[in-house]
């Protein structure tokens, strides 16, 4: 690894101050639509704002052990009998703004969305509906679909272990098909906002360097930081989530790897004390957003200077 895991004394200053160096004074706070969420100093005003679509309702062929199709559960299942675009201009009527387009995946790691591509893009044309896919892995047919469509830009987690991705998410692909993702979308200059989720091996980390490496060879859009936490039901519903101190390091490491790229604390992750660790982590480390922030955190990162932004989407979707 090019990445030195460094002693922890004066390393999350000197995170802060190439944040401070690259970036301007304003930190964003989001809170999208998929649960109810008010603290002193943010509160939902419209959780219809942004909303999550599945174009395959709750099915996924791959059964990964950390999900087992629960996160498709609270998404929006497509109206198989009128359609996407029917669908969305409903949902725009009642004050939704922005949509992510997501769904279960194919053996392959991808999400079949391209026989509704020209629904997205009215969308986008006809709508004006912000528009941001989760797509999995993709091809050359798929980038091309996703170009012609505009939108504004793709969600996709990184695995950078093939241990994790044979054993957690039962795929048949290799890490090499995520790189190619990665090139695939650059190529056609679509906007990328990849996620990397720590600890998704049985709650340890593996890969996650990798994935880190993988990702600063592109010109992503933002990089997404989200944790592994145990959903019941699933056959990891008894693991424990990662260490906060190997986060932390994590999301320093990450700032001084990619330290002139926009980097943000996704909604995934433990919550309580846990959560509160984390998110304080997060804005020392010199990132520059956060999903769901814990209950102090505004202002702790008013304390170092910081001026908050306040957005009702989601972090893949908000971020300019």
């Amino acid at each position: 690894m090019d990445i030195s895991v460094a002693g922890k004394i004066n390393v999350n200053s000197e995170a802060f101050k190439i944040r401070k160096k690259n970036f301007a004074d304003d930190i964003l706070f989001y809170a999208p639509g998929l649960k109810k969420y008010d603290i002193p100093g943010f509160s939902q005003k419209n959780p219809r704002a942004f909303l999550p679509i599945s174009l395959t309702g709750s099915a996924c062929a791959l059964n990964c052990d950390h999900c087992d199709k629960k996160i498709l559960e609270p998404m929006i299942p497509i109206d198989s009998k009128n359609g996407l675009f029917s669908m969305c201009e409903n949902l725009a009527k009642t004050g939704t703004e922005s949509v992510l387009i997501s769904g279960g995946s194919m053996k392959n790691g991808q999400v079949p969305f391209l026989k509704h591509i020209d629904d997205i893009k009215r969308i986008k044309d006809d709508l004006g509906l912000k528009v941001v896919m989760h797509t999995g892995l993709v091809d050359e047919e798929m980038v091309e679909g996703l170009n012609y469509a505009g939108i504004d830009g793709v969600a996709l987690d990184i695995i950078g272990a093939q241990e994790t991705i044979e054993q957690v998410y039962h795929m048949n692909c290799t890490v090499h098909d995520f790189d190619r993702s990665l090139a695939l979308l650059t190529d056609y200059g679509i906007s990328i906002r990849p996620h990397i989720i720590l600890g998704l091996h049985y709650g340890k980390f593996l890969g996650e360097y990798d994935a880190l490496e993988m990702i600063a060879k592109y010109p992503i859009h933002a990089l997404i930081v989200v944790i592994f936490m145990p959903i019941q039901g699933t056959e990891m519903q008894n693991v424990i989530p990662p260490d906060t101190n190997e986060v932390e390091q994590f999301l320093i490491d990450s700032r001084l790897k990619m330290p002139e790229t926009k980097i943000l604390l996704g909604c995934a992750r433990p919550g309580g004390e846990y959560k509160k660790i984390v998110d304080k982590a997060a804005v020392d480390a010199g990132l520059n957003g956060i999903a769901y922030p814990a209950e102090g955190i505004i202002e702790h990162a008013r304390e170092l200077g910081l001026y908050p932004s306040f957005y009702e989407n989601s972090c893949s979707c908000g971020v300019d």
